[in-house]
């Protein structure tokens, strides 16, 4: 999977998720309900330990989803647990702090640079001289060109994840050794640490047929490389083992065997009771009772890299008037929406004022809160007022004979999802705006957020990187399709251009966007954040630096080094 921001389950329903050319980080695999009182978290929750902490040997247990059939991490077949699967038995050449600050594995790397040549970004990868393939291959400048041409483009053949970061590099070159390879990008690019983020190919997946079908129900270890190397695998009943690679010339791996086992949310809180499995999600107030008396387990909370929101549709008469749409987001509470959605899971959380970054990264700033957001019912009423609503006998707002009448879609009938929509339609009862709740089928969610069949919605957006500028236009853009509102425009889409999209520095181009963002939020009244949100696990005690691979939550955007999972001394 390519670092991309994505749409992500429904915050209000619907069990699936709408994917726009990535994988969300959804693995079910989620913490502990022993404390009391909430607890807050800034900051990732993992069990971080030192490799001196932990001893030697041990096995740990884990459950996934499904093993999916498409193994390839890099087409856009693949899902988040192949990305899993990917991290234990191929090459992490780039790690990532959990506030998501990349950091190059020295076991892979010697050299890891970026620098601006006669106006153009350029790369710089040197590999050590130890690093190899599973068969052997030397690990060189031919393996950063394999997956530039892979991941490149859609046009020839080949079926990548995403093409972002890749798109924008003119040329691989060899260096002054084949270790070193020189990446040219086409011009100033601000971030060129977005490609190659996730890994990189075995030179060897060099046509379009290998890439897109050889992985198929095959995780050719033999193109792998890395401290651990598959052991058993079994495609029928969702098994994958992995044990350490004699192959392998760095830190030793902790673990004498790492397991998988596909499972559904049932089945996994059962094997975790059982002792059949070390860690589990337990995301839900019922889950969280299940684990409750159970000795020798500790429960983790960290924020999700992910933002909970409403979205209305300026299209539709009632929203045309941006007074109205903004009456409409400051009679929204969001205090009592997360009461409502983290009922028994002892979370809080900062407030999310953001799409672009989270307020654990470096460079955030509460948006909502500078576009002039807040939830004030009497403002939401004047404003109503000045747009010429008024309050019928019923306390419906009307105006010309028509109500002030909306209609809201659930795509569930989890008693949760319905009591988020009740307390929404109260909240916005206050300001004389009629919420009509539909419940549907999941199934149609696809079909009805596309076509627009609704006149306000929730929606999950998941960010799988923490490059937020980099995908503003994907968000704001007249033409986007995570934002539906309608409240884009060329006007909005050329600031973004040259405010943002012009700005090579990435600090630079990250402050433009949270600058700009606020005055969207404020031009516009047609989306906001409520909330990012708990990824909860629960785990055996004394298991270690939790959650290493991309796209699962504990450790926020961290990806660590597998070889330090492990057991406390």
């Amino acid at each position: 999977m390519k670092q991309h921001k994505l749409m992500g389950t429904l915050a209000f329903g619907a069990a699936l998720a709408l994917t726009l050319g990535g994988c969300a980080a959804n693995t079910g695999n989620n913490g502990d309900g022993n404390g009391e009182e909430a607890t807050g978290v800034d900051a990732a929750d993992y069990n971080p330990q030192p490799r001196e902490n932990l001893k030697e040997g041990g096995t740990v247990n884990f459950p996934i989803n499904e093993v999916p059939e498409q193994l390839n991490s890099f087409n856009s077949d693949a899902s988040s647990d192949t990305a899993r699967l990917a991290a234990w038995y191929t090459p992490q050449i780039l790690l990532m702090e959990p506030d998501g600050t990349p950091y190059k594995n020295d076991a892979y790397l010697d050299e890891w640079k970026s620098e601006v040549v006669d106006g153009k970004t350029q790369l710089t990868f040197t590999f050590t001289d130890k690093a190899h393939w599973n068969d052997g291959t030397d690990m060189d400048w031919t393996a950063i060109d394999a997956t530039w041409k892979a991941n490149r483009s859609f046009d020839e053949g080949y079926n990548p994840n995403a093409t972002d970061g890749y798109k924008e590099i003119e040329s691989v070159e060899q260096g002054d050794s084949p270790k070193t390879a020189i990446v040219t990008f086409k011009s100033e690019f601000a971030w060129p640490k977005m490609p190659f983020l996730t890994g990189i190919m075995h030179p060897a997946i060099n046509t379009p047929e290998l890439f897109n079908e050889a992985y198929i129900d095959d995780l050719h270890p033999e193109w792998g490389a890395g401290p651990y190397t598959v052991d058993e695998f079994d495609a029928n009943s969702d098994f994958v083992s992995f044990k350490p690679n004699p192959e392998w010339w760095g830190n030793a791996p902790l673990l004498d065997k790492v397991t998988f086992q596909g499972m559904d949310a049932a089945a996994s809180i059962n094997a975790f009771k059982n002792g059949e499995i070390d860690s589990v999600g337990t995301a839900t107030k019922d889950r969280l009772a299940q684990v409750k008396d159970m000795k020798d387990v500790v429960t983790y909370r960290a924020q999700q890299t992910a933002n909970t929101l409403l979205q209305v549709d300026s299209d539709k008469p009632q929203f045309e008037d941006i007074k109205v749409r903004e009456a409409f987001f400051l009679a929204v509470d969001r205090e009592q929406q997360k009461q409502i959605a983290w009922n028994g899971l002892n979370y809080k959380e900062d407030p999310a004022g953001s799409f672009t970054l989270f307020s654990f990264q470096p460079g955030y700033s509460d948006a909502l809160a500078e576009a002039g957001w807040s939830h004030d019912v009497d403002k939401a009423n004047k404003l109503l007022d000045d747009a010429g609503w008024v309050a019928g006998s019923d306390g419906i707002r009307e105006k010309d004979g028509v109500k002030l009448s909306v209609t809201y879609p659930i795509f569930s009938d989890d008693p949760t999802q319905e009591a988020l929509a009740k307390a929404l339609q109260a909240q916005e009862k206050e300001v004389g705006i009629d919420v009509k709740i539909d419940v549907r089928s999941s199934q149609d969610f696809s079909t009805d957020y596309t076509t627009k069949n609704w006149d306000i919605v929730g929606l999950r957006f998941t960010s799988s990187d923490p490059f937020g500028a980099a995908w503003f236009c994907q968000l704001y853009c007249s033409d986007s399709g995570l934002n539906l509102s309608a409240t884009g425009s060329e006007e909005i889409d050329n600031r973004i251009h040259d405010e943002v999209e012009s700005i090579s520095d990435p600090e630079k181009q990250t402050a433009a966007a949270m600058k700009l963002e606020a005055e969207i939020f404020a031009e516009t009244w047609g989306i906001i954040p409520l909330y990012n949100g708990p990824s909860i696990v629960t785990a055996k005690k004394g298991l270690a630096n939790l959650t290493p691979e991309p796209y699962v939550g504990q450790d926020l955007f961290g990806v660590q080094p597998v070889e330090n999972v492990g057991w406390e001394k």
